[in-house]
């Protein structure tokens, strides 16, 4: 029997879910589980979402990523917390620098456009200020799902499968090497059903469990 798994003909709904003690929502149902069991373990909602977010970098690449920015509204206790972790410009980077590598404006892709890791910070920053449990303990589902794996979604491995096809045809030059080294390590993007093994994301998360964390950036927190 032939499965096409992006075509769901059946009409369906979904009800309002309750919860007694706690409720973790995400795009992909892992890193919802993994805030579950970080719940469960005693950690707080603050430890939940470091957890799911890490994990969504793992389980839904095409979407997240530990390279980006990060901001929090966190209340707790009565007051309102606000982190800005978003990365600033490299130090050495200007548009002097930008027209000497040969472009005109910035590049959309490379290593010139990116700016500082924000996320970084910004989980380990919630996890000192807010959380209850340790970051090695919050992070460790997320460094299991890039060991061992997990069963990639139709709409993932779709997203997946497009992005390396765009890459493999666009970008030559050796400073994307690490991205098909992390994301295609067998040369090609994972298909449907098949396991997705991230062990180049798994040294990622090792390093950020480490005091090292703080060369990325440090995040902003703010009181109202």
């Amino acid at each position: 029997m032939k499965i096409d798994y992006l075509n769901y003909p059946y009409a369906s709904q979904r009800m309002a879910t309750f919860a007694k003690n706690g409720m973790v929502a995400t795009s992909q149902p892992l890193a919802a589980q993994a805030g579950l069991d970080i719940l469960k373990k005693g950690g707080n909602a603050i430890d939940a979402a470091i957890a799911t977010a890490a994990t969504l970098t793992v389980v839904e690449p095409t979407s997240n990523g530990i390279g980006g920015d990060a901001f929090a509204l966190v209340w707790v206790k009565g007051e309102l917390h606000g982190l800005n972790a978003s990365g600033p410009a490299p130090k050495s980077i200007s548009i002097d620098a930008v027209k000497a590598k040969g472009h005109e404006k910035m590049p959309t892709h490379g290593l010139l456009p990116v700016t500082v890791p924000g996320v970084p910070s910004a989980w380990a920053e919630l996890s000192r200020r807010f959380g209850k449990l340790p970051l090695t303990e919050v992070l460790a589902p997320a460094i299991k799902y890039a060991e061992e794996g997990y069963p990639l979604s139709p709409v993932l491995a779709k997203y997946w499968k497009a992005a390396y096809n765009k890459y493999k045809e666009t970008f030559k030059d050796p400073e994307f090497k690490s991205w098909f080294d992390t994301f295609a390590p067998e040369e090609r993007a994972p298909e449907i059903e098949r396991f997705g093994v991230l062990k180049a994301m798994r040294a990622r998360f090792v390093l950020l469990q480490k005091p090292m964390r703080k060369v990325f950036t440090k995040a902003s927190l703010q009181i109202k």
